[in-house]
């Protein structure tokens, strides 16, 4: 598989992707910025970390007052004491930021007020210090609710009315957003819900899909933009680059770090889009993008858990299947849990390859059923690795299982090897492994000698189904030890970003869909 330049990634001007992957940061440091660091990892690190900690403990104290006896369903008056703590809470929060490196905040814009906009609406998320727009205005936001529950930040989080999500609720998204649509239509009584919509970290290259939980309450909202205009990115903490620990270290060992924040004006939902969240979100979306002269994506958070699905094959951070997986969605492909679906798909293409090799464009689409489309090229494209306008269409079928079942490598590699075994010995070479391989992990090139020799035991030059589910049994790291190591690979999800506690999706099953 490889990405050919057509268009797919953006909505912009349809030229190709113009951006790097979005999931992926990649850091890497002058011999200045090196020196740097290693000085103020043993001068100013640790009295910043020191100083952070000690604003958040002093913090605490209020913040437990503030909550003691405080209704979870209505708002009390707010009385002297409770606007002395409000504003000692937002000035501890400041020093706290300012102890980090951040001594210049830039605001840019009018923050409307909650009567005008009760949904803040902020993008690109890209890391955990994406709290400090939190912090300044002390909204509301959208939580997981075994947050409250942390020592500590648990109670600082309580005291800014969290609406909160609870995963032992089956219930609990539909009642998370009848909670954010009674805020918001409390005429300004209830302090105002910020939401990051992207649901997951990025690196700021692009706006990937918003999800709709923050439009479906069909009320105004205000975009609101994030920047780091800093010259090296010590913080965006994503799928594929530095931890969360090695994020602050970094961050804390730079002399200054910029931070913009910048309020649109408040838009308006027209009545289309009031009755559709989708459309609403993709029309912010729009705006917020050109207010951050980035492209826009149909890139999403199912893509970040397709990259970090726990089977054998872990995905590469250059896998073609991103792309594929969006364009699955986008043309509305779908299979029974049962794979029925997919074993036909290995039958047809089985007897398509051995009845005419490789098929063009018209015979693409008859076999998935569709009309010919910008969509269906795009997908066809992938595939068509010499650009002579045709496929290997057994290559479809397994990028489909890839993106279908993730987590079941040998059930994806079963239905390749039945697709492309010899009848005589139903066994294959070492060149049709390459080829399943290279599709599986959706690379352009692979080399897959260490493997086969070590599956083909018997120096035979052709391995069997049989052989390889051994062989698999018994290394279940074969694809990290014996074709591309750990470097290439996404890491492992204990050590990344998931849906933290102010991104949660809530949005209900029935509006999860965006086409």
């Amino acid at each position: 598989m490889r990405l050919p330049n057509c268009r797919r990634c953006s909505e912009g001007d349809g030229k190709g992707p113009p951006f790097r992957n979005p999931f992926v940061h990649d850091l890497k440091f002058t011999t200045l910025q090196k020196a740097q660091i290693a000085v103020m990892t043993v001068t100013l690190f640790p009295l910043r970390l020191m100083m952070a900690a000690f604003m958040m403990l002093l913090a605490w104290p209020f913040a437990f007052l503030a909550t003691m006896g405080r209704s979870d369903t209505a708002i009390e008056p707010q009385t002297l004491w409770r606007k002395f703590v409000d504003v000692m809470l937002k000035t501890i929060m400041r020093a706290m930021w300012f102890s980090g490196g951040f001594h210049w905040m830039t605001v840019k814009g009018r923050r409307a007020p909650p009567s005008e906009a009760p949904i803040l609406t902020l993008a690109p998320h890209s890391s955990y210090f994406d709290a400090i727009p939190v912090t300044m205005t002390m909204a509301s936001i959208v939580m997981k609710a075994e947050s409250k529950d942390i020592p500590l930040w648990g109670t600082l989080i309580k005291y800014i009315r969290p609406v909160f999500v609870s995963r032992s609720d089956p219930d609990s998204r539909r009642k998370t957003v009848e909670e954010i649509k009674r805020r918001a239509l409390s005429e300004g009584e209830w302090p105002r819900t910020m939401i990051f919509p992207e649901g997951t970290c990025t690196n700021r290259s692009c706006l990937i899909t918003f999800k709709p939980g923050a439009f479906i309450p069909a009320v105004p909202v205000q975009p609101v933009v994030i920047r780091y205009p800093n010259t090296l990115d010590s913080i965006t903490w994503t799928w594929q680059g530095p931890g969360a620990f090695k994020i602050l270290w970094l961050t804390l060992c730079q002399l200054h770090n910029r931070f913009e924040i910048e309020y649109l004006p408040t838009y308006t939902p027209s009545e289309e889009e009031k009755r559709n969240p989708a459309l609403f979100a993709q029309n912010v979306r729009r705006i917020m993008a050109k207010a951050l002269d980035v492209p826009i994506t149909d890139y999403s958070f199912e893509d970040c858990k397709l990259a970090m699905a726990e089977g054998q094959l872990r995905l590469p951070s250059d896998t073609c299947l991103l792309e594929f997986a969006r364009l699955v969605r986008k043309l509305g492909l779908q299979l029974d849990k049962t794979g029925r679906k997919l074993e036909d798909y290995g039958r047809r293409a089985r007897d398509l390859w051995a009845e005419r090799k490789r098929v063009a464009l018209g015979e693409f689409a008859r076999f998935l059923e569709v009309p010919e489309s910008d969509l269906i090229r795009d997908m066809f494209a992938l595939f068509d690795e010499h650009e002579d306008h045709t496929i290997d269409i057994r290559e479809f079928v397994i990028a489909l299982s890839v993106v279908c079942q993730p987590t079941k490598t040998l059930a994806t590699m079963k239905l390749a090897f039945k697709m492309y075994v010899d009848e005589v010995d139903s066994s294959i070479t070492e060149q049709e492994l390459a080829c399943i391989l290279q599709t599986a992990l959706g690379v352009a090139d692979l080399t897959v000698t260490s493997l086969f020799q070590a599956v083909d035991t018997h120096g035979k030059g052709k391995i069997t189904f049989e052989s390889f589910q051994s062989f698999a049994e018994l290394h279940p790291d074969f694809a990290k030890e014996f074709l591309f190591g750990e470097k290439r690979v996404f890491r492992s999800p204990s050590q990344t970003p998931t849906t933290n506690g102010f991104c949660t999706d809530f949005s209900p099953p029935d509006h999860k869909k965006l086409d």
